[in-house]
């Protein structure tokens, strides 16, 4: 046997280890533990990080260099287990609780004699730029039911006040500020060009106002997320229930070469008037966590 057809030998055999042991970590999850939860699919990226682990890196690391991004993920290293029959059965007696956990769905193996390494996880669901009028409207529901029924901020209660318009320029204002932290991972309301609230606003196109404000998220993935992490901070709370606001731009922007992956904008705006009276800026910040 060639050393080439040697190399692909081990590579077929190491395939079907890895298949067995898949096999027997399916078997656990949706009989053995009684869990019935779907299979957990086998992931490339996954059976890299299981390769990473077995060379002695952390999980997170492993992840890292398999290219994977894990809304959540775990690991099983088992060593001495001779065949998969008593695979199954460690996994059963010792590892059904994280093993049925319903939000992990992908799986790697990496099997080297004796010892494997399994990792779970589940991806992360990131927002799609098709979805942006989506989410928005999303988000401009769940800001209006707050806005309809008044809420307390921190130590001050606000009364129920008109809900918000969607406003297509206020939107521009809010991506054009979500591009910008998502393409330099900063998170401020000061721009990368050291532009505020009230600038993006007015370079917008929107006209004059008599208030303008501003609330940023970073990290949160859903519309249901990042707005309760605004409702639970009292300075976006306060942007949000304030009765003086009419309009709203909502916008995000993705980079997952970045800390935080999504960066959100929300801008409000009073009603636009004929001609400029003044305004003032009311611009607070969350880490949307």
């Amino acid at each position: 046997m060639t050393s080439k057809h040697f190399a692909l030998f081990l590579e077929l055999l190491s395939a079907a280890a890895q298949a067995d042991v898949i096999a027997a970590v399916n078997w656990a999850r949706v009989r053995g533990c009684t869990s019935e939860r779907a299979p957990l699919r086998d992931n490339a990226r996954l059976q890299q990080a299981a390769q990473h682990l077995a060379n002695g890196e952390s999980l997170q690391s492993s992840l890292t260099s398999a290219g994977y991004l894990a809304a959540q993920s775990s690991v099983i290293h088992l060593s001495g287990a001779v065949n998969d029959d008593q695979l199954a059965n460690i996994l059963v007696n010792h590892y059904c609780t994280s093993l049925a956990d319903p939000k992990l769905t992908e799986l790697g193996v990496q099997r080297r004699g004796r010892d494997v390494w399994m990792v779970f996880a589940a991806p992360v669901a990131l927002p799609g730029p098709g979805e942006a009028d989506f989410i928005a409207r999303q988000i401009l529901d769940l800001v209006n039911r707050a806005r309809s029924s008044g809420r307390r901020c921190g130590g001050v209660a606000y009364p129920a006040v008109p809900p918000l318009t969607l406003n297509p320029v206020l939107s521009g204002a809010a991506l054009t500020h979500s591009q910008s932290m998502a393409r330099y991972d900063e998170f401020d309301h000061r721009g990368h060009d050291g532009s505020s609230p009230a600038t993006r606003v007015q370079r917008a196109g929107y006209g004059s106002y008599v208030i303008v404000g501003e609330n940023i998220a970073a990290g949160a993935m859903t519309p249901a997320e990042v707005t309760e992490g605004w409702l639970q901070s009292p300075a976006h709370c306060e942007n949000i229930m304030d009765g003086r606001f009419a309009e709203i731009g909502i916008a995000y922007a993705v980079n997952t070469g970045s800390s935080e992956l999504v960066y959100w904008t929300q801008d409000f705006a009073g009603p636009p008037r004929p001609r400029r009276v003044g305004h003032t800026a009311s611009s607070q910040g969350t880490g949307g966590r």
